[in-house]
């Protein structure tokens, strides 16, 4: 039986009841009568390849209230992006792909950055980005914007169901509702979220005291998720990291355009899985868990220095013990649930991963400490529309051009 506790400032939006999915799609394609409602799609080209897309397209094919499905795609070749845009054209309704490697796309992010903006590197970040820019852009634009992966191997389609209704729903109004679920197999999943940060934003709370901003994100019950709907306000104003902060940082924009009143978190599934990222540890450039773990922290530290905090030397060299201590509680804590449920649970690997954790910390401190200002996240919409306000348009005609030919 699902709990039904509110706490934090958001809004927690259980599933309490078995409902009929006919029932769910009844009352969101009534909804969207009213707001039309576009999915965001980002995929990696090597992700046609995986386990979890047949299965979503699958699913996605029963669905009959989408305005627009837009798959944003990374690491793709001329070849790569024709095979893409026939295997996402079977998908009922209008489907466009936006090749994000592709001459005319790089085009209009040239003609950006030559606006004076920055777009960073390429990534997840900018890929959504891209995608919002195209339906911002249209004649008839979208009220609301979903987006999920395309990697999840246990997809059903009441997970968009339920992930979009309180965005669209006319008596509920939010502005940002955010997935949540438990990552089990025969195992505990979910080692960043787990392990790197809860532990950041207690130790963050301790050293810092009391803040707005913490206590926001603390109540997500997985920051990390990435499935979210959001209104077509936020995805006009948001400033958003083009990295693995994605997620954090858009969690933090829903929050400073939206307000907390205005954010839920949805209970998405009983069951739910996807890729799972290598660890990334040895020597060179940081990869998979290491390199994401840096990069929460940075869009932690920029956020927290933009809402006023003091993250002094003291205090950055203070934050890695402190994590450690919290994030070994949280091995021990999640050890206890995994023994009463009858799950594996390999409490060497995870404090060691902890120790590894608190050195990515440790990085992203002394390089925040170097740079404050770091990498800035992407521009808004707003703000590149007011700069050269044919940048849409431009964005609009390279993805039906790259569509159509």
């Amino acid at each position: 039986m699902a709990d039904f506790a509110q706490t934090g400032p958001i809004t927690t939006i259980q599933a309490l009841t078995d409902h009929d999915p006919a029932e769910w799609e009844r009352r969101v394609g009534e909804a969207v009568a009213e707001a039309p409602l576009a999915l965001v799609l980002p995929c990696l080209y090597s992700e046609l390849a995986g386990p979890a897309l047949p299965r979503i397209l699958d699913r996605l094919a029963s669905v009959g209230y989408l305005l627009e499905t837009v798959v944003t795609l990374g690491v793709a070749g001329e070849a790569e992006f024709r095979h893409a845009r026939e295997v996402f054209g079977r998908l009922p309704g209008r489907v466009r792909v936006v090749w994000n490697d592709g001459p005319r796309i790089s085009a209009v992010k040239d003609r950006i950055r030559a606006a004076g903006f920055a777009l960073g590197e390429p990534g997840k970040g900018l890929a959504a980005w891209m995608a919002y820019g195209y339906l911002l852009a249209s004649d008839r634009p979208p009220a609301a914007i979903a987006l999920h992966d395309t990697d999840i191997v246990t997809y059903e389609r009441e997970l968009l169901d339920r992930l979009v209704l309180p965005v669209v729903h006319p008596g509920l109004g939010y502005g940002f509702a955010k997935g949540y679920y438990a990552r089990v197999t025969d195992r505990l999943h979910g080692r960043v979220c787990r392990l790197f940060v809860g532990p950041v934003l207690e130790a963050l709370a301790r050293c810092l005291g009391p803040h707005p901003l913490l206590g926001y994100l603390a109540s997500f019950r997985y920051p990390l998720a990435g499935e979210f709907a959001m209104g077509a306000r936020l995805a006009r104003e948001a400033r958003i990291p083009a990295d693995w902060g994605l997620e954090i940082g858009t969690l933090v924009e829903a929050w400073r355009i939206c307000g907390p009143r205005a954010v839920c978190q949805v209970d998405l599934a009983v069951a739910y899985d996807h890729k799972h990222q290598a660890t990334g540890e040895g020597a060179g450039e940081p990869r998979g868990l290491v390199r994401m773990a840096r990069e929460i922290a940075l869009t932690l530290f920029r956020a927290l220095l933009e809402e006023g905090a003091a993250l002094d030397r003291d205090l950055l060299q203070t934050l890695p013990v402190a994590y450690r201590r919290e994030a070994r509680e949280a091995v021990r804590r999640f050890s206890h649930l995994a023994a009463a449920n009858g799950l594996g649970h390999d409490l060497g690997g995870e404090l060691g991963l902890v120790e590894t954790f608190s050195q990515a910390l440790a990085g992203a401190a002394e390089a925040f400490r170097e740079d404050p200002g770091g990498t800035p996240p992407i521009p808004s919409w707003a703000e590149v529309l007011a700069a050269d306000p044919g940048a849409g348009e431009a964005l609009r005609a390279a993805v039906e051009a790259d569509w159509s030919t």
